[in-house]
This record gives structure tokens, sequence and C-alpha cells, in this order.
């Protein structure tokens, strides 16, 4: 059964071709060859503004570029987002990216007094790609994964996005040939199988 995907790339530099953009384009064309369809959303060519305030995240507008990518979100059945590990965490850009579409209304409806917000982005399931300098096991385990947790937790969860599944690819400076290949070939067989 072919899914809808929406590939969120969230490397800050796109100018420059790097390997979390070869990871995306594995995951697409295999996705898309097995019949689903994919659109790609290249966060860092999208310009606008940084929230500054709670009372702008709760009633201020969504900013007019950013509004088709809540439509993408939307139209998608299943999130994959890659980014690179900066400074321990997600890129300025892609936060930044998350805080602006996940408003009140959108990812949870607005705050009622004693109550839980209700989870509006049900029905979706998410694959999180991270790249990082350091071993993959060190961030996991010395680290405990905390912006990961975070954005599984905090952002998606707290959505109702589910199930999200992680793929943590380490010591990417140091990286051999082959190894990269092998990390390309299982994004494949992910975008494959739409997981």
């Amino acid at each position: 059964m072919s899914k809808r995907i929406l590939i969120l790339q969230g490397h800050p530099d796109a100018a420059t071709r790097h390997f979390c953009h070869a990871l995306a384009e594995s995951y697409a064309d295999a996705a898309r060859a097995a019949g689903h369809e994919v659109r790609v959303l290249e966060i860092a060519s999208i310009a606008f503004p940084l929230l500054k305030s709670k009372a702008e995240w709760d009633d201020g507008a969504v900013p007019s570029s950013l509004k088709p990518a809540q439509q993408d979100i939307q139209w998608a059945q299943h999130l994959v987002i890659i980014y690179p590990l900066w400074l321990g965490g997600m890129p300025a850009v892609l936060k930044g990216f998350l805080e602006q579409v996940a408003r009140p209304d959108f990812a949870v409806s607005r705050a009622v007094p004693n109550a839980m917000p209700r989870k509006l982005l049900k029905d979706r399931s998410a694959r999180i790609v991270v790249t990082m300098g350091m071993p993959a096991l060190i961030y996991r385990w010395y680290f405990g994964a905390h912006t990961l947790k975070a954005l599984k937790r905090n952002i998606l969860g707290f959505a109702g996005v589910a199930p999200i599944r992680e793929t943590l690819i380490g010591s990417i400076e140091s990286m051999k040939q082959a190894q990269r290949l092998n990390w390309l070939g299982r994004l494949t067989r992910m975008g494959s199988a739409a997981n």
C-alpha cells in the first residue's frame, strides 16, 4: 500500500551538498520507485523569522512562507526528518521551523484549563535520521540522546505522531566510502518500505 511521505531536510546549509542530502535522496528515490508519493522540504531554503514570545506562538500569524509546509505536513502520512547534530542538538533553523509550524490548532489544540491539549497530527508515523561526528553509541548512552528524545516526545509525540523510529549515524567525518554506501543502502531499504 502506497504512502504519502514528507521528507524534512534539516541540514542548515542548502548551498552545499552534504551526506544528509545524499541520505534524503536515497530514501526519496527508493520510496518513489516503490510507488509512494514523496515531497521534500529543504528547510534551510525557506525564509522565515524566529518566534520571540509565547504570545507570538499562541496568537501570531504563521509566516506565509511556511503555510505550504503546514499543508505538506497535513498531507503526509509519514514524516522523515534528517539533520546533522550541531552542538549536541538539532540545527537552529530546524528548531525554528518546528516552532513556527507546530502552532496551536495545527499540531495540538489550544490549551484549555485543567485539560491536556488534543493531538492533531495523529495517523502519522515518523523516521528521524541524525548524522554526527561522534560515535552514535556515545551520543545515545553517554549524552542520553536528550535532544532526540525531546523531538520524539515533546514535539512529534505531543502532537500525536506515532510510531517514531530513529536512525543514528555516527562518526561521519572518519567514515570510509564503503560505510557511506552501506548507510545509503539502508536508507534506500527504509524508503522502499516507507518506514
